[in-house]
């Protein structure tokens, strides 16, 4: 006979303080989508879309009925073509995200304690908290990591350090040499993990992703995503380069078929098309400087940028003005990214989008500034 009065199945405690990760609006409210146009510059995807020859690959995608290749081989072997790796020191997953919460449920034990700075990305949080560790968020200055600060937060508890390079949502990066700095003050008992999701967008003399350091060392892996400047978003693609140890680890816990068939094809062939990765950059640098210096025009403080979207912040002397300027903006069939969940009540984060898209947010941010 079952018992009636027995508690239902709880979780472990460190899941029940994780906020659910909310992504951006897709549609601007009070905008009929049928009839209105609206652009969507919430979520830093590619606005010139996908490679016509991903695209012509996921099209040609066929077999449905089989099980797709779970080691990614082929894909594994064009990433390692594409950047001079050893294909065996790569892992594919279903978006750089699951990779990262691989990586915690690998390393973490339950009173371990991971690093991240205080505006990185939201899902750091909740990889650690999930795998029952504790999460240290350490300030940032003007909006960009500091090495300094990250090492001094270290304690015999620190078992892992996060460092998105570029940062989201704040664009800020920090040099390689800092980087490797902060390599060397670490144990070599934490893993450090580099998130280069936006690292092809990187234009800057003194910026690596973290190639060099992770085939150099036991404790550093490297996570990339074809989600942003590949325009695959849709198919959750990612990958990651690291030690031997590392990779062991997380081909054990991952699932068998993590990653999709079409998504395999279709990454392949983003991956080749040069032209239209070099298409995609001149776009996002010249429309990164023309939004910035028009926002700047506009009397609003903007962080600089090394990724494909914007931080703007708006004046404190009103009750909630971001807030505002997001349900102006949303009438008006643009949609950008509230990023108060970031400790950012005050600020936007605006996703370079099509010429036409970036001229809509200049126009409606002029309406909203001048009433």
């Amino acid at each position: 006979m079952t018992d009636t009065s027995a508690k239902a199945p709880v979780p472990r405690a460190s899941v029940l303080k994780i906020a659910p990760y909310i992504p951006g609006k897709s549609q601007a409210s009070g905008v009929d989508p049928k009839s209105g146009k609206v652009f969507k510059l919430s979520s830093n995807e590619n606005p010139l879309g996908a490679s016509s020859q991903a695209v012509a690959a996921l099209q040609a995608s066929s077999h449905l009925e089989d099980y797709p290749d779970g080691s990614s081989t082929r894909l594994r072997n064009a990433i390692a073509n594409a950047h001079g790796l050893n294909p065996d020191r790569i892992v594919c997953g279903s978006g750089s995200d699951e990779i990262l919460s691989l990586l915690s449920y690998a390393f973490l034990d339950d009173g371990d304690e991971a690093i991240y700075t205080e505006h990185g990305f939201l899902v750091y949080k909740i990889a650690i908290l999930a795998a029952g560790a504790e999460p240290v968020v350490v300030p940032e200055r003007d909006y960009t990591a500091h090495v300094d600060d990250i090492l001094a937060a270290v304690t015999g508890r620190t078992k892992m350090v996060f460092l998105a390079n570029p940062n989201n949502p704040t664009g800020t990066y920090i040099p390689f040499n800092e980087v490797k700095r902060l390599h060397a003050g670490l144990r070599p008992d934490i893993l450090l993990v580099l998130d280069g999701a936006y690292a092809e967008y990187v234009r800057r003399n003194d910026y690596e992703s973290g190639i060099e350091l992770v085939a150099n060392s036991a404790n550093v892996v490297m996570t990339r995503t074809f989600s942003k400047i590949y325009g695959l978003a849709n198919l959750r693609l990612g990958w990651c380069f690291g030690p031997e140890g590392v990779i062991d680890a997380i081909n054990r816990i991952r699932g068998p078929f993590n990653v999709n068939g079409a998504a395999l094809a279709a990454g392949e062939a983003a991956l080749a098309d040069s032209e239209h990765i070099a298409k995609s950059v001149d776009h996002n640098e010249l429309w990164l400087k023309q939004m910035g210096d028009t926002c700047k025009a506009l009397g609003l403080d903007v962080t600089p940028s090394v990724g494909n979207f914007l931080l703007i912040h708006f004046p404190s002397d009103n009750q909630h003005p971001a807030e505002q300027a997001d349900a102006f903006l949303q009438s008006r069939g643009v949609v950008v990214r509230r990023v108060a969940a970031y400790g950012l009540p005050n600020a936007l984060r605006i996703t370079i989008g099509t010429e036409e898209a970036n001229l809509a947010v200049l126009t409606a941010l002029k309406e909203f500034l001048s009433r």
